[in-house]
């Protein structure tokens, strides 16, 4: 399915574009610097590849592509569009062809036509999004299918009922986004950009897709590996399912099926005999075939992946809490990476783009990124699970505000925000929303729901939930300060030198990690966002001089691993706007440090002799 999933949905999605009959009146919006994939992007076709590696189906068309827009009054109605947008590129970005703002006060709306193919008769019709930011409402032919609030979540909607029998079908889609001037998340956007704080993303800014299921159908899965058990435990919620229907799950190792098993919808445990475990030196990955089979006919099946492994907390022979992966000591170290484009803003303008940084990531030796509150595409996710890479997800913050205070003898502390019940229930929601659709993935090891006290609140109640929701994982409850005892780790922020957290602090209950660090810049004429006024935490004017600092810090790097230090992230992957601290620049077309280099200083961190476990 591997293989299937890299080549095969090309085809799947260019078929889908055709049945869209669309016109290339479409152009780059001019005034910023581009990657090199920006004149790859078709206009007829962006995008193409299946959304979706996790559940896939074949019966699928994808809507990216051009659509109406207009941005107009949030109170008003829509009547005239102002012209054609690059969907799934937010409109604020240079690659969907507008590069406008909208506010508070407006709102943005989308419209197009479609025809749907001949292999849609008879089934239902489901719309997928991969991604809206913020609040949406959907129609189709004029009816009102749903609405949804949530920047980073896909969702999906039946249009079944709203369909036509044949000929076009109208899709309309409205977006309110109040970016800053919300409680919602929104990451590092916000209306006036300045410092480490970007332009505003607003809009559609993933996949548009159509699906034909039938009646009863796999809704969604939840894949649990256990390792120690050589088990995988897979949940599914089936809409429109008969008494007697149950679900089957096969495990397959290429053309050959090495287990299986079948249940109720909520728990089907599958023994996979020798496992293969799963780790960034050896991501092995399973193929999987789940199905809902009624009196032993399959009525619908979809196809997924999993890998076995283990995340886990140990105590070394010093009694310092380490970070396991698959019950041995293994070093974490990766980049924070914000994922954004010069063109597209939060979304890469090609499959390729979104492959470049992972690829470059694993070639300069690093084995983990910390995906810092930004949500990435599913495909991301994927190509993380194959290429073996090792991923924290940080909850995307929004509602900032929060109050540091200086109290003798306190480390790190800030006040809790008090939310308002509106602000909490967003959080709350868009969070397990944001959990339930990267769950799945075995690179995905720690969750972060707050950042350097960005808009934290009842720390012990989110981090218990989050605990309670996904015991599989790690927790790390506050990346950077306003430190508690919740959760399984304890995370310093400090730029721009390496150190690490005091041991001893909250009794020594928790893994110690460098959540951020460096922050190294090297602002590279023609390759900036702006002429002038760019920065970075410590600036160099040569790569020689910029990576003989980096070098010195990778020689304090190995005393700390040895003092208790189980996990570090460098800042950062990429340039971000007036920031140049990254490891390549913002238009990924000049990397700054040597990557042979990067990889020989960063190997030797890896080396499970470094620390010894206790027995």
């Amino acid at each position: 399915m591997i293989k299937y999933l890299i080549a095969g949905c090309i085809c799947l999605g260019a078929v889908g574009n055709q049945l869209h009959g669309q016109s290339a009146s479409w152009k780059i919006a001019e005034g910023k610097i581009t990657t090199p994939w920006a004149d790859e992007v078709n206009a007829n076709n962006p995008l193409p590849e299946y959304p979706r590696p996790q559940m896939v189906r074949e019966n699928w068309v994808n809507l990216n592509g051009l659509w109406d827009y207009a941005i107009i009054p949030k109170a008003a109605s829509v009547k005239n569009y102002d012209g054609k947008i690059l969907v799934p590129f937010a409109v604020e970005s240079a690659l969907s062809g507008v590069s406008k703002t909208v506010g508070k006060d407006s709102k943005l709306w989308y419209k197009r036509t479609i025809t749907l193919p001949s292999g849609f008769k008879g089934k239902s019709v489901l719309l997928h999004f991969g991604a809206v930011d913020w609040e949406c409402e959907v129609f189709v032919n004029g009816q009102k299918i749903g609405t949804h609030a949530g920047g980073y979540d896909p969702f999906s909607f039946d249009a079944t009922a709203a369909l036509k029998k044949s000929g076009a079908q109208e899709i309309v889609v409205s977006v309110w986004d109040p970016s800053d001037n919300g409680p919602q998340p929104r990451g590092k956007q916000i209306e006036k950009p300045h410092g480490i704080w970007y332009t505003p993303v607003s809009g559609i800014w993933q996949t548009v897709w159509m699906e034909a299921v039938p009646k009863t159908y796999v809704q969604s899965t939840k894949q649990i590996s256990n390792l120690d058990e050589s088990s995988l435990n897979v949940s599914s919620v089936v809409q429109n399912a008969q008494a007697g229907d149950v679900l089957r799950v096969s495990v397959w190792e290429g053309a050959q099926k090495v287990a299986e098993g079948e249940g109720a919808f909520d728990n089907v445990t599958v023994k996979v005999p020798n496992a293969k475990h799963w780790s960034p030196q050896n991501p092995f990955l399973y193929d999987l075939k789940i199905a809902v089979v009624r009196k032993g006919k399959v009525v619908d099946e979809v196809k997924s992946y999993f890998g076995m492994r283990k995340i886990s907390v140990g105590v070394d022979a010093q009694g310092i809490q380490r970070m396991l992966l698959n019950n041995e000591f293994l070093f974490q170290y990766g980049p924070l990476d914000q994922g954004w484009w010069p063109d597209g803003l939060y979304t890469p303008p090609t499959e390729k783009a979104l492959l470049f940084d992972i690829e470059k990531t694993k070639a300069m030796g690093f084995n983990m990124i910390r995906k810092h509150v930004k949500v990435e595409p599913a495909r991301w996710y994927y190509h993380c699970d194959r290429l073996g890479i090792l991923v924290w997800q940080d909850m995307p913050s929004g509602d900032i505000g929060n109050r540091w205070e200086n109290r003798p003898g306190v480390y790190g502390l800030a006040t809790d925000k008090d939310r308002s019940p509106e602000s909490e229930s967003i959080f709350k929601k868009e969070w397990k929303a944001i959990m339930d659709a990267t769950m799945n993935y075995p690179s995905v090891v720690v969750w972060v729901p707050f950042n350097e006290a960005w808009g934290q609140f009842k720390t012990e109640e989110i981090v218990q939930w989050t605990m309670k929701y996904d015991p599989s994982r790690l927790v790390n409850a506050a990346s950077g300060g306003n430190f508690t005892d919740a959760g399984h780790i304890l995370d310093l922020h400090n730029y721009p030198e390496p150190a690490m957290p005091a041991p001893t602090l909250f009794g020594a209950k928790q893994i110690l990690v460098l959540g951020e660090f460096g922050g190294l810049g090297l602002p590279l004429d023609g390759h900036t966002w702006q002429t002038k006024n760019n920065w970075g935490y410590q600036s160099f004017t040569s790569k020689e001089e910029l990576f003989k600092k980096y070098e010195s810090f990778m020689g304090m790097m190995e005393p700390l691993i040895k003092k208790g230090l189980s996990a570090a992230v460098y800042t950062q992957t990429t340039d971000v706007e007036v920031e140049t601290n990254g490891l390549m620049t913002y238009d990924r077309k000049v990397v700054k440090f040597p990557e042979d280099k990067l990889k020989q200083l960063h190997e030797k961190f890896y080396n499970a002799s470094l620390v010894k476990l206790k027995k």
